[in-house]
């Protein structure tokens, strides 16, 4: 299912799914970091995928990235 996602679309998935806000006003492709405002304050980038599939839905501080194998 290739599901073709606007800006919108994005926007409201962030919205819906995670205490985070979307900054970025235009979408480009799923390479593209994206600006994401934290619950606690904290600006972070992530693309939508890692976003979407990975769960990293909050900033570094609030969750810390997972250590490498």
């Amino acid at each position: 299912m290739n599901k073709r996602w606007t800006i919108g679309k994005i926007k409201e998935f962030v919205e819906n799914n995670s205490e985070s806000k979307l900054l970025t006003t235009e979408y480009h492709g799923f390479s593209q970091k994206l600006l994401f405002k934290c619950a606690c304050g904290s600006t972070f980038e992530k693309t939508l995928t890692k976003f979407k599939n990975n769960n990293q839905r909050k900033c570094d501080v609030c969750q810390p990235p997972k250590a490498t194998r």
